[in-house]
C-alpha cells in the first residue's frame, strides 16, 4: 500500500491505481466478499475490471486477485462495469454491466459464475460469453443503460436496471430474472416524473445509475440512485412502499426523499442486504487534480460501511457498522474538549452538543454544531461555500467523524451524512480543538491491522 499519509490505510483500495464503484457486496463462506471497480495498470478511469477484497468482520479486510476482466472480442471487451452479486443456486454469480469499444451510453447485462463455489475466498470467475440482455426494450428511447441489480420480492427474483431517456428523463427499468439466464423487461419502475423524486432531486438529473433497492427490518423500502447529470456529484434516496401491480409488475410508491450524503465526494453506492440489517458502501472519488492523483499512484477508495434504515417520518438513517468499534484503541487520545491535541492519520471522533459548538480538525475542516437550530455545517478549506445539513432541532446533536488519510466521513445524529476529501501538505501536524458549553468529545485512534 501507499505510505502517503493522505492513502486511507482501513477503507477498501487496491493497493495501487483506481478505483470507482463497489459492487456486489454479498457474505459467502463466512465472510464478506466487496468487489470494485478497478483499473489495475494506472491510476485513470479506463480498463476497468472487478478487484476483490473479503472480510471476517467488516473491519479488517484483504486482497484477492481481480475477480473479472475483460474478455477479447467478449460482450464485456472494452470493460466490467457495476452490478451485483447473488447466489444462484447454491453458486455465486456476479451480474454485470459489460461495455463494448463502441457503447455510446448502452451497456449489456453479463453474467459470471465462481469456478468453485467451496472457495470461501472466491478467487476464480467463469463469464458466460453471451449477455442475458443485450441491450434496453427497443421502444423505450433509452440513451443509458447500465448498473443490473438484482433483488428478492414475492419469492421470485426481479432487477433494476439504470436508465435515461433520450428527451432527459432517468428512470429505473424492472426486469423478470427469476431465471437468471431468462431476463423479461417488467416495465418502469419509476422515473424523473414523480413528484416525489422531482421535490427529492430536482430536475437535473437525466440518468439514474446504479440504483439499489433495500427492506429494512420495519418494512420500508428505500430506493437509492446516483444522479447522472454529466458531471455526476450527487446521490439520492425515496423511501416507500413496494408492492404488486399490473403495469409495471412492480411499484415503488416514494413517501419522501433527498441526498443520500451531503458531500460532495460520495457515488455510486451498493447495498447488502442481511436479514437483519442492510449495509452501505459508496465510491469517494480524489477532490484533488487528476494530476496530483497520477504522481501519488493511487485514486479513490470505498467508503465505511454504514447501516441503512429508516426513521418513523420516513427519512433516512445512516450510521456506521458498530463493527467499526473494533478498529478503535484501548484508550481514546481525547476525553474533553479543549485545544492542541495533535490528531493522528486515522481516528474516530465523536462529539455530543449541547450548545453551539465548533469543532476544528487542523485547517482542512470546520464543524459547527447548533442544537437549538438543529444544523451542521461543514466548511473545507480550498472550498468556497459551506455544506449545511438539517436534523431535529433537540438539546443535544450527537456527531461522529471517521477520518482514514484524506477519507472525512461526518454522521450527525444518524440524519444526514457528509463525505468530503481533505489532503494534509508535507509536514503538516493537524490539531484538535473543540469549544462549546457542555460538550462532550472522545476519539480513538485507529489501530490494528490496516487493509493487506
Amino acid at each position: 500500500m501507499s505510505p502517503d499519509r493522505n492513502a486511507p490505510r482501513f477503507r477498501v483500495r487496491p493497493p495501487a491505481n483506481w478505483i470507482n464503484d463497489p459492487n456486489g457486496p454479498f457474505r459467502w463462506g463466512g465472510r464478506y466478499h466487496l468487489f470494485y471497480q478497478h483499473n489495475p495498470h494506472a491510476p485513470v478511469h479506463a480498463d476497468v475490471h472487478w478487484g476483490h477484497a473479503s472480510s471476517p468482520d467488516l473491519a479488517r479486510w484483504r486482497h484477492h486477485p481481480i475477480a473479472l476482466a475483460p474478455t477479447p472480442g467478449g460482450p464485456d471487451e472494452a470493460g466490467c462495469w457495476s452490478g451485483c452479486v447473488v447466489d444462484d443456486d447454491g453458486v455465486p454469480t456476479a451480474v454485470y454491466t459489460g461495455i463494448g469499444h463502441h457503447h455510446t451510453g448502452l451497456g449489456t447485462v453479463c453474467l459470471a459464475r465462481a469456478a468453485d463455489p467451496g472457495d470461501p475466498a472466491l478467487t476464480e470467475w467463469r463469464p458466460l460469453p453471451v449477455p442475458v440482455v443485450a441491450g434496453p426494450p427497443a421502444d423505450l428511447d433509452v440513451v443509458m443503460f447500465r448498473d443490473p441489480f438484482v433483488f428478492r420480492y414475492a419469492r421470485r427474483r426481479w432487477a433494476l436496471v439504470g436508465a435515461g431517456h433520450a428527451d432527459g428523463t432517468p428512470s429505473v427499468l424492472l426486469y423478470d430474472c427469476d431465471d437468471l439466464t431468462d431476463w423479461r423487461f417488467a416495465g418502469v419502475l419509476l422515473d424523473g416524473h414523480d413528484p416525489v423524486a422531482v421535490d427529492a432531486f430536482g430536475d437535473k438529473a437525466v440518468g439514474w445509475e446504479c440504483p439499489q433497492l433495500l427492506v429494512t427490518p420495519g418494512g420500508d423500502w428505500v430506493l437509492l440512485v446516483s444522479l447522472w447529470d454529466g458531471d455526476p456529484r450527487a446521490t439520492g434516496y425515496l423511501t416507500g412502499r413496494l408492492e404488486e401491480s399490473s403495469a409495471p409488475a412492480l411499484r415503488f410508491a416514494p413517501r419522501t426523499g433527498g441526498a443520500l450524503d451531503h458531500g460532495r465526494d460520495f457515488y455510486a453506492p451498493a447495498v447488502l442486504q442481511e436479514p437483519e440489517r442492510a449495509l452501505m458502501w459508496g465510491w469517494s472519488w480524489e477532490s484533488r487534480g487528476p494530476g496530483e492523483a497520477e504522481r501519488a499512484g493511487w485514486s479513490g477508495v470505498l467508503s465505511a460501511p454504514r447501516v441503512v434504515d429508516v426513521h418513523a417520518d420516513g427519512t433516512l438513517r445512516v450510521r456506521p457498522v458498530p463493527e467499526l468499534n473494533s478498529l478503535r484503541a484501548p484508550e481514546p487520545f481525547v476525553t474533553e474538549p479543549g485545544t492542541g491535541t495533535r490528531l493522528p492519520d486515522a481516528y474516530d471522533l465523536t462529539v455530543t452538543a449541547r450548545a453551539a459548538t465548533t469543532v476544528r480538525l487542523g485547517e482542512g475542516l470546520t464543524l459547527r454544531i447548533n442544537p437549538g437550530a438543529g444544523t451542521l455545517t461543514a466548511q473545507c478549506a480550498g472550498r468556497p461555500a459551506p455544506v449545511e445539513v438539517r436534523v431535529a432541532r433537540g438539546a443535544e446533536l450527537n456527531v461522529r467523524v471517521l477520518v482514514d488519510g484524506s477519507l472525512y466521513e461526518v454522521f450527525a445524529d444518524d440524519r444526514a451524512t457528509v463525505t468530503e476529501r481533505i489532503y494534509r501538505g508535507p509536514g503538516e501536524a493537524p490539531e484538535l480543538t473543540v469549544t462549546g458549553a457542555g460538550a462532550a468529545v472522545t476519539a480513538w485512534e485507529l489501530v490494528g491491522p490496516p487493509l493487506n
